[in-house]
């Protein structure tokens, strides 16, 4: 079992002590399942933190408002496809502390001096399945639960949504299905026709146009379709799955709230409302430059 010391930083006029809401530092044990201790404490001002869209219930009704309160900070989220926010930071259009994304070579778009350097390392800490979400009122819904979904997404009248694959990773994840299904399905122009049926539209819109019946079905993460109670479907026999990595971003304004926010993410509070909208928590483990990982999440982090 490692200790993990969270010493979470002040930054208000230079570098405090620590923060001033619980007025100490703490420790915990961090076991080999990152089950990080997070800070107790944060240092005063607000929190931006840029993430991809898949979570925005995660983060504006529970992670955000669970963090604020712990520490005293504000939280202040914006959610989107992980490579636009990206191409947000990189265009200096949108600012921010932390970056969640949905796919770890997201973070390379932000490292290096070509790119900006505002990556440096990140860890990666959960996954969610991809899933086909379909509305229970659809008349297509039927088929959806007894046909391979390979079959319906063709089938006239359906209307499918996706997301942009060049906006968004599981953009990125459904046109990798279209063409692990044309291989195993045999379907000679499967891969097109599935692209041509499917609609594009942004991440964050998806749910919403479901749940209104502008939508018959769409690809969906485990995570939304459990937050929103979304009937599903596998992608069987294929399998594929958004991987959540989160990191502070170089040249950010308030960058001892960002490292407090990654460690309370990370801690045994964070991992618990992790699991409880749907995602698997997996091992935390470094990406980027392992060296420049924050001393105070080296003892949880491999």
């Amino acid at each position: 079992m490692a200790k993990l010391a969270v010493r979470t930083r002040a930054a208000a006029a230079g570098v405090l002590a620590l923060a001033t809401v619980a007025g100490c530092s703490t420790s915990s044990n961090a076991d080999k399942s990152g089950n990080a201790p997070s800070s107790k404490a944060a240092p005063p001002g607000t929190v931006h933190v840029l993430y991809a869209g898949s979570l925005v219930n995660l983060m504006e009704h529970d992670l955000g408002p669970a963090f604020a309160k712990a520490s005293g900070a504000k939280y202040d989220g914006y959610g989107a496809g992980s490579a636009q926010v990206a191409k947000e930071i990189t265009g200096k259009v949108r600012s921010g502390d932390v970056f969640i994304s949905a796919k770890p070579d997201v973070n390379d778009d932000l490292e290096g001096a070509k790119n900006g350097d505002w990556v440096t390392w990140y860890v990666t800490f959960a996954k969610a399945p991809l899933l086909i979400g379909y509305n229970p009122k659809s008349k297509f819904a039927a088929d959806l639960k007894s046909k391979p979904w390979y079959d319906v997404i063709t089938e006239k009248g359906i209307r499918f949504g996706r997301t942009d694959p060049t906006l968004d990773p599981k953009g990125k994840l459904t046109v990798q299905a279209f063409q692990q299904a044309a291989t195993k399905s045999g379907k000679s122009g499967f891969e097109a026709a599935a692209e041509k049926a499917s609609t594009v539209y942004p991440e964050e819109t998806l749910v919403g146009r479901l749940q209104s019946g502008q939508l018959d079905a769409g690809f969906f993460y485990a995570n939304e379709a459990q937050e929103q109670k979304i009937p599903t479907v596998s992608l069987a026999p294929i399998t594929l799955s958004a991987t959540y990595t989160v990191t502070t971003l170089n040249h950010a304004k308030n960058p001892s709230s960002g490292l407090a926010f990654v460690e309370y993410l990370l801690g045994p509070q964070g991992k618990q409302i992790l699991a409880k909208h749907g995602l698997t928590v997996l091992p935390y483990t470094a990406g980027g430059d392992k060296n420049a990982l924050p001393a105070d999440l080296k003892p949880a982090v491999h």
